[in-house]
């Protein structure tokens, strides 16, 4: 018989009588204590009697005593656990996934300190050695460690182990046990839920050295932290942090416009040390880390900073405007400002609009924080009563129609004092502006009506300017309308001057011809006068001055045909006789002419 066909007897008489195969099984384990652990579980021991019992209070034996055994059982055989002795729970391990952790509760150990509320860390292999974390000083209830991704072979009747699948079976969340993550731009602000009390004074606990962003819990109170709000902040990314130790808030990081400084305000921090010089006198300045304004200021851009312990005030470095009117800047700075009410010197209240730009240099922001505590302060407690202030006492130097005259001036005086005032607060006065003036309503009714009296006025002078160029116009145009006949007269005068002349040398030739012709003449009739006068005086000689003189008389009347007898005599008679015989007479004779005459003809 081959060896092939004796094993194959053997199976098939087994497989025949497996019920008396399995008996023996069951005899041999019986006898020999075998106990079977399978790769993925861990074996609890559970001794049943012994003769020590555990220390009351104590729930795990170390020492062979009856119950709950600290030591477990790996995967594979393990003989001699009688089950009448023994009794053997299988659980399976441990699977902490990724992105999670796990959380640890302990059911025995030393009770927990009353300053502290979670165990301590002992060295326990992550706590799959029960009896090193006994006998290490493993603390009683929830432990400061955690559990990470991986798989581990825990005594779960000494702990207890919360995974986000079982989350809700112990009051959580399963978002309590996955990690932490502090997402791009935001930072984490910590709180912590253990340890020593911060200090009087303080509001958070100061940063503390080695414990790897509170991921290393007993190295936090090693290092004497303190419970509560802390300094420290996480920056972004992922952490393996105990909810039970730490709780985190998410915040933005503070972000610094283009135009903008942030002078950091710190609650927290090491003890006050002013650096701001004794020429500053009006508040103080520490470096960064200290508690106080610090003296550099944060520039444009994203800072992690503790917006909890920490107070950034943004400063505008550019121009800023600030409207004393209805108008409100988009800074919304003034939005509590109004226009100015004064009263002038005459008596008048009126109200003024102003507008003043001012400017924080990126060094001074610090100096004007530390003294006004903020912008709006600033404008409220400062450039509020200086310029309001400034008007009002000004005006009362003035009348209402100076400010309405003389504005320009007004706004130089003004301006200069604002801008000598604003610099003991570490403020440039760029400039003071004055707006809108409004006087009151009767006043400008009678300054209108003067205006339109003087505008009107202006209108006819201009008008009659006018006028006056339309003639000025018209006289031109006449002008050059006749020019050509003046041209023609001026020519024709120039003739006429011409022939003038030539008429006055004409005449005086002809003057000339006529006074010789003359004297001529005038030899001539002298010399007949002397001749006549000879013969006169020879005919006065020879018949005497009465003979001579009757005969010159009869030559006379003969040479001129004198009538010496008239042709019709009348002589008066009755009632005017004499004219009718006369009126008949002369008939008679133009008759006797006037036929004489015919006959002549």
């Amino acid at each position: 018989m081959t060896t092939n066909n004796l094993f194959f007897e053997i199976l098939g008489w087994l497989l025949a009588h497996w019920y008396l195969c399995l008996v023996a099984a069951g005899v041999f384990v019986a006898f020999t204590g075998t106990v079977l652990i399978r790769e993925r579980q861990v074996g609890i021991v559970v001794k049943r009697f012994s003769n020590r019992s555990l220390v009351p209070g104590r729930l795990i034996a170390l020492a062979g005593e009856a119950g709950y055994q600290a030591d477990t059982l790996a995967p594979g055989l393990h003989f001699g656990f009688w089950r009448w002795q023994y009794r053997i729970i299988k659980v399976p391990v441990i699977v902490v996934p990724q992105g999670e952790i796990a959380l640890i509760i302990a059911a025995d150990g030393a009770a927990i300190p009353a300053e502290r509320i979670l165990g301590k860390i002992v060295d326990s292999d992550n706590f799959q050695d029960a009896r090193k974390f006994l006998a290490n000083g493993g603390e009683k209830g929830r432990q400061l460690g955690i559990l990470t991704a991986g798989t581990y072979r825990i005594n779960t009747a000494l702990f207890t182990v919360i995974t986000a699948a079982v989350a809700p079976e112990h009051g959580m969340v399963q978002n309590e046990l996955m990690l932490a993550q502090i997402q791009p731009d935001m930072v984490g602000i910590v709180t912590t839920l253990d340890g020593r009390p911060i200090e009087g004074g303080e509001i958070a606990g100061p940063a503390v050295a080695g414990h790897d962003n509170f991921q290393n819990a007993q190295a936090f109170l090693d290092g004497e932290g303190r419970r509560g709000l802390q300094e420290q902040i996480l920056l972004s990314g992922t952490w393996n942090l105990n909810p039970w130790f730490v709780q985190v808030e998410q915040v933005p990081m503070v972000q610094i416009p283009i135009g903008y400084v942030g002078v950091v305000i710190s609650f927290v921090g090491m003890a006050h040390e002013d650096v701001s010089g004794v020429e500053f006198k009006h508040g103080d300045l520490v470096v960064a880390g200290h508690k106080g304004v610090w003296v550099t200021p944060l520039y444009p851009g994203k800072h992690p900073v503790n917006t909890r312990v920490m107070k950034v005030e943004l400063v505008p470095t550019t121009n800023i405007v600030l409207n004393w009117a209805s108008r409100t800047e988009s800074h919304n700075y003034d939005a509590k400002l109004s226009s100015i009410t004064v009263r002038s010197r005459d008596g008048f209240a009126f109200n003024l609009d102003v507008a003043q730009i001012i400017h924080v240099g990126a060094l001074d922001a610090p100096k004007v924080i530390s003294r006004v505590g903020s912008m709006q302060n600033l404008v409220d407690h400062v450039l509020q009563p200086i310029v309001g202030n400034y008007f009002r006492n000004s005006a009362q130097d003035y009348t209402v129609l100076d400010f309405l005259g003389a504005r320009s001036q007004r706004q130089i005086v003004a301006a200069a004092h604002i801008r000598e005032a604003l610099r003991a607060y570490d403020v440039q006065a760029i400039d003071t502006l004055i707006g809108d003036i409004n006087p009151p309503a009767q006043l400008m009714q009678t300054q209108t009506d003067r205006k339109i009296a003087e505008e009107q006025r202006k209108t006819y002078e201009v008008q009659e300017a006018a006028q006056k160029q339309r003639q000025q116009l018209v006289r031109q145009t006449s002008l050059a309308d006749i020019q050509q006949q003046v041209v023609g007269a001026e020519q024709g005068v120039n003739i006429s001057e011409l022939n003038a002349n030539a008429s006055v040398k004409q005449a005086t030739g002809e003057a000339e011809s006529t006074r010789l012709r003359a004297l001529g003449e005038a030899e001539a009739i002298r010399a007949t006068g002397d001749a006549k006068a000879q013969a006169y005086r020879a005919g006065v000689e020879a018949l005497g001055p009465q003979g001579y003189t009757m005969m010159q008389l009869m030559q006379i009347v003969g040479d001129r045909n004198v009538r010496i007898v008239p042709d019709v005599a009348v002589s008066g008679t009755g009632s005017n006789p004499g004219i009718v015989d006369g009126l008949l007479g002369l008939m008679l004779r133009n008759q006797s002419n006037g036929g004489t005459a015919a006959k002549t003809n």
